[in-house]
C-alpha cells in the first residue's frame, strides 16, 4: 500500500511572464495524481544564479502530500515542464519557461543518476531556503541541519518578496 509522503516542490521562472508561469505551475503540481497541493510560499524575485546575463527569476516553493514514489514524482515534475514548453538541452543555469526542483523529500535521502534528494545545492540557494522557509520554518535540511540555522549562512540579498500585482498597480 503507497504511503503518503510530504515533499518540497522548488519553482522558478524567468521567461514568458515568470510569475503566470509559477502561478499556473501551482495549478498543474494540484492536479497531480496521488498528490495533493498543502501550502504554497509567496513570490520570490531573484537575481539569476550560476549565469549572469538573464532576466531574473520568480521563484516559490510548495509542500504537497503524494503517494508517488521520488523517481515517479520528479517524472512528473519533468512532464510539467515539458508541457509549459521546457526542453532540457543541458544548457546549465540558464533561462528557462519553468523549472520544477524536487528539493526535499519527506527525510529520505536519494542519490541516484538524475534524481538526487535533497536538492544537492539547496544549502547554498537563498531562492529556493527562503521560499521553503515560508511554508516549513521548522524543517531540517538533511545533512545540514534547521532551515533557519542553514539560511543565516546564505546571501539574501539578491532574493526578495514580489510584490502582489494588485498591490504594485493600485
Amino acid at each position: 500500500m503507497p504511503q503518503l509522503v510530504r515533499a518540497y516542490i522548488g519553482l522558478g521562472s524567468n521567461l514568458a511572464d515568470p510569475q503566470a508561469q509559477v502561478e499556473a505551475a501551482y495549478c498543474a503540481l494540484a492536479g497531480l495524481p496521488q498528490t495533493r497541493l498543502l501550502r504554497r510560499s509567496r513570490l520570490y524575485v531573484s537575481a539569476p544564479w550560476g549565469r549572469l546575463d538573464q532576466p531574473d527569476f520568480i521563484n516559490a516553493a510548495a509542500e504537497i502530500e503524494t503517494e508517488l514514489s521520488p523517481w515517479e514524482l520528479m517524472q512528473a515534475l519533468l512532464a510539467i515542464e515539458r508541457a509549459f514548453g521546457r526542453t532540457r538541452n543541458g544548457d546549465r543555469w540558464g533561462p528557462r519557461i519553468l523549472d520544477l526542483d524536487l528539493i526535499l523529500y519527506g527525510d529520505r535521502v536519494v542519490d541516484e543518476p538524475g534524481l538526487h534528494v535533497p536538492h544537492p545545492h539547496l544549502h547554498e540557494r537563498a531562492f529556493v531556503l527562503q521560499p521553503l522557509a515560508d511554508i516549513a520554518p521548522q524543517i531540517d535540511i538533511p545533512g545540514h541541519g534547521p532551515i533557519g540555522r542553514v539560511l543565516t549562512g546564505v546571501d539574501t540579498s539578491g532574493c526578495r518578496v514580489l510584490e502582489s500585482r494588485s498591490k504594485a498597480t493600485g
